[in-house]
């Protein structure tokens, strides 16, 4: 028997079906969801990030869903210290963790621990923003991946708070970000078993991506982000706004482009952020694939489970 805590981590890119797999396995296992997604922990951003409905939420609790407003920040520093403590609980109550979402950065965080980073310094800061805005976030860009070309793979162009920041850890030490955070050592006291969930089709994977904005739309998404502009305390450089999908909406009630304009640009964007996604994911090679494309791959899935948890006996539900 392991000496470690199970935990179960359901990783995936967006629109591969975490959410309802995750729903499945509560089914049947002993379990609590953690919710590893950082636009999800926002009130009132219920359609655009894809959020449970509250009667699921209501049968199948999940934590650090509905947590902020809009208007307020949440880091990876605040998840890895909300998630260590949740998971805490849940296996001091005779449950599993289950970790479920798409936000690789939280889980990065979570499993590597987080490293000593130097604290903001205004005044190079200040020097970033002011080239940001006379040459471009692409130039910026273009000149962290000549320092760190790791980060830059996942930081997107068009994210001002992290490529700053990136930047500035970069100015400030000397160091690479992915060198400072690489060295330090942190180790999950948990046995993590990882369930990566995703289309193995990428054509697959974009048609669903486009079906779910489509239909995100139909639901009202667009007088969800003008309830966001209404309230006159949110503006576009808010982590909330920012995210995929929001921010192309937020652009386009701006009057920055049409209709059309909004839904080709919003789909693009949540494409190349699954394809970050992904390439992030390859390199866990202690995950265990499952391809989500013809079908919720529930049994294979269900199956793997039973057989890695048989040594802590867990009872099924």
């Amino acid at each position: 028997m392991h000496s470690l805590p199970p935990a179960l981590f359901i990783m995936g890119p967006t629109a591969a079906g975490k959410t309802d797999l995750a729903l499945q396995v509560a089914q049947q296992f002993p379990v609590e969801i953690i919710s590893v997604d950082s636009a999800l922990v926002y009130r009132g951003m219920d359609i655009g990030t894809a959020k449970p409905d509250k009667q699921l939420l209501e049968k199948y609790p999940h934590h650090l869903v509905d947590i902020i407003e809009p208007t307020q920040s949440y880091s990876a520093g605040s998840f890895r210290k909300d998630a260590l403590a949740l998971m805490g609980d849940i296996t001091k109550r005779g449950k599993i963790p289950l970790l479920v979402g798409g936000t690789m950065l939280y889980f990065r965080a979570l499993q590597q621990g987080l490293a000593d980073l130097p604290s903001a310094d205004k005044a190079i800061r200040a020097k970033l923003e002011q080239e940001a805005e006379q040459y471009g976030l692409s130039h910026l860009h273009a000149r962290l991946a000549q320092v760190d070309p790791v980060a830059a793979v996942r930081i997107h162009t068009n994210d001002p708070q992290r490529l700053h920041r990136a930047l500035e850890v970069y100015e400030i030490t000397g160091k690479s970000l992915t060198e400072l955070t690489s060295s330090q050592k942190f180790l999950l006291p948990y046995h993590v078993f990882k369930i990566i969930l995703s289309p193995f089709d990428r054509a697959v994977l974009h048609r669903r991506i486009a079906a779910r904005y489509n239909v995100m739309i139909e639901n009202g998404f667009i007088e969800e982000v003008k309830s966001l502009l209404d309230r006159g305390d949110c503006h576009q450089d808010l982590p909330s706004i920012r995210a995929v999908g929001y921010r192309q909406a937020w652009s386009f009630l701006q009057g920055e482009y049409d209709r059309a304009t909004l839904i080709d640009k919003a789909i693009i964007a949540t494409r190349q952020m699954a394809k970050r996604q992904l390439t992030w994911l390859r390199a866990q090679n202690d995950g265990v694939w499952f391809d989500s494309g013809p079908d919720l791959p529930v049994e294979q899935v269900l199956t793997y489970i039973a057989e890695q948890l048989k040594e802590y006996h867990y009872s099924l539900n």
